[in-house]
């Protein structure tokens, strides 16, 4: 059994090297190396599984290539709106937040109500304020402000179409009338997130998105909705997920897989595969999901052409993945 265990995602959906420069590939690889080794290096220490989770979400929000933090994307009316969640599979506490606009790292906002309020979700503006009486840095609209984010603001304001995150992408299909995942091209999920079990044996996840490129009316996906888009309880799983998150959200993805594990017996990888590719896939969920079960098992199963993804364990090299065949 490892010692620790640790998985990672930035983001899901067609993600085809003919899309990706050979600088650009590096750049990601190199992005989800260091988010890795930040919570690898506290895990090997002895640290909490919650504290590498957001250790690790925190350096992809900082990296202004994943849709979190400093990456996020614009809204309609020309700002962000960013999510973020973490449990803790030790005590099944949890804390999540929604619509932030100016904090510099939403993950340990949501880390805070669930540590320091009785809740578990809190909503823009009053989350804002509930994170500066606790000292958490923001930053003015300038630092989330990057030129191709506001290139697929002006495209998509274009084209009247929501957007899940890159300038390619190609409009989100209605959900009333659901597009199977492989007819839908150039879609990109850009959510990130981490898994972890640590040396202790407890697990805990965490998700972070600056949700959909031109979306209104406050939408909120999966990333903050306990049990959709994030997930962890020592018995069975830690979970979290990147993908299009009104499917997510119906299918409560994340505790439908510990479901299957501790009431049907199913393993980690059997569960990871009956709901991303069974259930999610035919309706047209596409995306993905990283996952670690109480052994120490890892899964990163996604229906997608590809998803940004890395993981590491005290008894498994530390592995990078963009594409589907690696």
């Amino acid at each position: 059994m490892p010692d620790f265990a640790l998985a990672l995602h930035g983001g899901a959906g067609t993600i085809a090297r003919h899309l990706l420069s050979a600088s650009a590939e590096r750049d990601y690889r190199q992005a989800l190396h260091d988010a890795l080794q930040a919570g690898a290096a506290l895990l090997r220490q002895g640290a909490s599984a919650l504290d590498a989770v957001e250790a690790t979400v925190v350096v992809l929000e900082n990296c202004p290539l994943f849709n979190a933090g400093r990456g996020a994307v614009f809204t309609h009316e020309g700002h962000h709106e960013m999510d973020a969640s973490l449990m803790d599979g030790r005590t099944g506490r949890a804390g999540a937040i929604t619509g932030v606009r100016s904090l510099q790292n939403p993950i340990q906002a949501a880390r805070l109500v669930m540590e320091r309020s009785e809740h578990v979700l809190l909503a823009w503006p009053g989350v804002e304020e509930f994170a500066r009486e606790h000292g958490l840095p923001t930053q003015p609209a300038e630092y989330f402000f990057t030129e191709h984010r506001y290139a697929q603001l002006q495209e998509a304001l274009q084209s009247g179409q929501v957007r899940l995150d890159h300038s390619q992408d190609a409009p989100v299909p209605p959900l009333e009338e659901p597009v199977p995942f492989d007819e839908d091209p150039k879609k990109k999920m850009g959510t990130v997130g981490a898994v972890a079990r640590d040396v202790h044996g407890h697990l805990a996840a965490a998700t972070s998105t600056g949700g959909m490129t031109n979306k209104r009316y406050s939408r909120i996906g999966d990333s903050p909705i306990i049990g959709a888009g994030t997930w962890a309880d020592d018995r069975t799983c830690a979970i979290s997920c990147t993908g299009h998150g009104e499917y997510f959200m119906r299918a409560v993805v994340a505790h439908d897989i510990a479901c299957l594990m501790e009431y049907r017996g199913l393993s980690l990888q059997e569960a990871c595969r009956v709901v991303v590719h069974e259930k999610l896939a035919p309706v047209g969920g596409e995306g993905g999901l990283v996952a670690v079960d109480a052994a120490g098992n890892i899964a990163l199963p996604f229906n997608s052409e590809g998803m940004y993804r890395a993981s590491i364990s005290s008894s498994s090299p530390l592995f990078v993945g963009i594409y589907k065949e690696e």
